[in-house]
């Protein structure tokens, strides 16, 4: 097939590429010259505008977008005239779910076809391939599914529409959610084993012996016996964890569900505590402690 790919970061690239090698025509924009050329060197077409993409592509097009999700509304706003009825655009990105069902009414009264395809994989999807929650038209999502078969680490695994449009993302939002929960188990498993210092225990051993026959066994687990292979100790790592957002919209749809969901809850609040550099809360907890125990208070 034929696809138009918007965003050639690290992401965008290594799916263009991964889609060159299975056969794949792809052409790809992206506002930076360098973006253009290393992708020129990797077999993709690169193109300078939207509407120069646009051209390249035999109608009906596919064009993929791989940009963050607050700017979707704005690249669709200046695609969308460049498109005919019967094209797609697909929104490989972590937008949230209600944005993407109002697109896809958007779109859909000018005759084009909108399909969400929550996209997890990283950095290794290159080599691995993608998992793809997709959402959308069932006769859109067929045409493409060559597309979704490259992607995927295999044609018959990894991938598959999840339902209407929307469905792709919410189900990867809730993906993401789950995430959060594994990762914030297993660095508070290995910070417990860290501070058990009279056994001197090697952390990167731990996690080795996990990661074969354990039922803790993880892909997640993988790469955290890397990153302790790498750095034992995490030398010159900030103790700050960003998030994306997915792990909002998880709890916040929870709270709409009437879900309960403790686990993904504790750690999305965990990765904002990470940041507070001089937390009052904390400092309030000492005074109080002060007061109604006499507890010392360390001084700054």
């Amino acid at each position: 097939m034929e696809l138009g790919m918007v965003g050639l970061g690290r992401m965008g690239a290594n799916m263009a590429e991964r889609l060159v090698r299975g056969g794949h025509k792809v052409t790809g924009v992206d506002p930076g010259a360098a973006a253009r050329e290393q992708a020129a060197a990797r077999g993709i077409g690169a193109a300078a505008t939207l509407a120069e993409l646009v051209a390249a592509l035999p109608a009906p097009r596919a064009v993929w977008l791989m940009v963050p999700a607050g700017a979707v509304d704005a690249t669709l706003a200046e695609l969308q005239p460049l498109l005919a009825a019967g094209d797609t655009v697909i929104d490989g990105g972590n937008s949230n779910y209600k944005d993407t069902m109002r697109r896809a009414e958007e779109l859909r009264a000018h005759g084009l076809h909108y399909v969400d395809s929550g996209t997890s994989g990283g950095v290794w999807g290159l080599q691995e391939g993608y998992s793809l929650m997709i959402g959308g038209d069932e006769a859109a999502v067929e045409r493409l599914r060559p597309i979704f078969e490259t992607l995927a680490p295999a044609a018959d695994r990894g991938w598959g529409r999840v339902g209407p449009s929307g469905a792709g993302h919410f189900t990867k939002m809730i993906h993401n959610g789950i995430e959060y929960g594994m990762m914030q188990a297993y660095a508070e498993g290995f910070a417990i084993l860290g501070r058990k210092a009279e056994f001197g225990l090697d952390l990167e051993q731990i996690a080795q012996i996990w990661r074969h026959g354990s039922v803790v066994r993880s892909w997640l687990l993988d790469l955290s016996a890397d990153a302790l292979a790498k750095n034992p100790t995490l030398q010159g790592i900030a103790p700050y964890v960003e998030d994306s957002g997915e792990g909002r919209w998880t709890v916040a749809e929870a709270i709409d569900l009437d879900v309960s969901a403790p686990v993904i809850t504790a750690s999305l609040m965990e990765r904002l505590r990470s940041r507070e550099k001089d937390s009052f809360a904390d400092k309030l907890l000492a005074a109080m402690r002060n007061e109604f125990g006499g507890h010392a208070v360390r001084k700054e």
